[in-house]
């Protein structure tokens, strides 16, 4: 992709990765960008980098551009190996350039590179750049999603560019939300946010209203938002804005998340009744089989619902290894305002729903109990059983949904 001029005088010099499908374990199957930003001011300054594989690409849209020697600034928003990585050849292109970093990012810096050569600024909620007809205001916003990350508001351009917030995994020819949804969709772009923010950012909710409304204190007049990854907004920058805290307030549709595994079919056989008791009761549902479904889809799924149930067989007295797997995962994002439940089949001792709802409370989740477990194969009692669990277990959702959890209000308090 060429450069492309996102403000005046301000351009995107970023790489699009079109075959990456796993980052960092979280699976992607469209892709992502790196995007970095060169400011054209009087004193020329680049926003972060670009994953080191594509270095080459990154330096060819700055030489397009202008000779790296001549960048007076950089700006390190975020030192996550996929930003930071292609900073030492581009301190090899440009030795005289000043970095302005936070603290924390200058801690992990060092321990990335050898630093001691390069001029260093550390930087703080409040400090200014002014590179000529445009200020940069820095903005710290420590786990959003790193000790070190930061955003750099550019004042003049009404530009925030926010690291990794507000970004998806996406690999477009488009690089603005109009463009992306006129040629794909908004239902698409909505839903790689949701997925972005499922399994990076969820843990971090009250953060990110605060900063998010922290930033709505400082006056800051935005009109474009600009991500290290997937579409920069700019058609509607406060729709991102909204759909955050929506998701830091823990908004979810009413809808149950099913997601199990299966050893020799008995739990899958459990899910069909389970899932009509659900439908019946007229709630809507989600079936995600484990194995079969990338754990970052699960993830999302699971965020995306008011309530879960997990289903799993037991091995050896314990709940199954896939189950555990993202049971792992999920504990590690700390979900909050999801009900949740359990159900299974074992051979003799039995174990995984105990070990689920033992799993739940540690996670200080809300549970409906007891859960359902099948010995062996399923008769026809126990499909009916399934059946009246899966809707008893909806009417508690629906009850909790409406308690206020739909309801949420999501403004900034004063």
């Amino acid at each position: 992709m060429n450069v492309i001029e996102i403000k005046p005088g301000i351009y995107w010099t970023g790489a699009v990765d079109w075959a990456v499908r796993d980052f960092h374990g979280y699976v992607t199957p469209s892709g992502t960008t790196y995007n970095n930003y060169l400011i054209m001011d009087d004193e020329p300054t680049l926003v972060d980098t670009v994953k080191h594989d594509f270095v080459e690409v990154g330096v060819s849209n700055i030489r397009s551009l202008i000779d790296p020697s001549k960048i007076k600034n950089i700006v390190i928003n975020h030192i996550e190996n996929d930003h930071l990585g292609s900073l030492d050849r581009i301190m090899e292109l440009s030795p005289s350039a000043t970095i302005y970093i936070t603290k924390r990012g200058r801690q992990g810096m060092d321990r990335f590179f050898d630093t001691t050569s390069w001029n260093i600024k550390e930087v703080k909620t409040g400090d200014t750049l002014k590179t000529g007809k445009y200020t940069l205001r820095f903005v710290e916003t420590p786990m959003l999603h790193w000790p070190d990350s930061m955003m750099t508001y550019v004042e003049g351009a009404k530009l925030l560019i926010s690291q990794d917030a507000f970004g998806q995994h996406l690999a477009s020819t488009t690089r603005f939300d109009d463009e992306f949804t006129a040629s794909v969709s908004m239902t698409e772009l909505e839903d790689s946010v949701i997925d972005y923010y499922a399994n990076i950012l969820m843990p971090f909710g009250k953060l990110i209203k605060s900063k998010i409304c922290e930033i709505k204190d400082m006056g800051l007049d935005i009109d474009m938002i600009a991500p290290d990854h997937g579409i920069i907004w700019r058609a509607d920058p406060g729709k991102v804005l909204n759909m955050y805290m929506d998701m830091a307030e823990g908004k979810a549709k009413l809808q149950i998340a099913i997601i199990y595994d299966t050893m020799w079919h008995s739990t899958e056989h459990m899910t069909l009744p389970v899932m009509r008791g659900i439908i019946d009761e007229g709630v809507a549902c989600k079936v995600i089989k484990l194995r079969a479904t990338p754990m970052s889809v699960a993830i999302k799924e699971f965020w995306k619902s008011r309530a879960c149930l997990v289903g799993s067989p037991t091995l050896n007295n314990e709940v199954f290894p896939s189950v555990a797997e993202f049971m792992i995962h999920l504990k590690g994002l700390r979900p909050t305002d999801r009900l949740m439940g359990a159900f299974g089949s074992y051979g003799w001792g039995g174990g995984a729903v105990k070990w689920l709802y033992d799993t739940f409370k540690n996670m200080k989740l809300p549970v409906v109990e007891p859960g359902i477990a099948v010995q062996y194969r399923l008769r026809n009692e126990d499909h009916e059983k399934c059946y009246e669990f899966g809707r008893n277990f909806a009417k508690t959702v629906r009850e909790f949904h409406e308690k206020g959890y739909n309801t949420a209000n999501s403004a900034c308090q004063k």
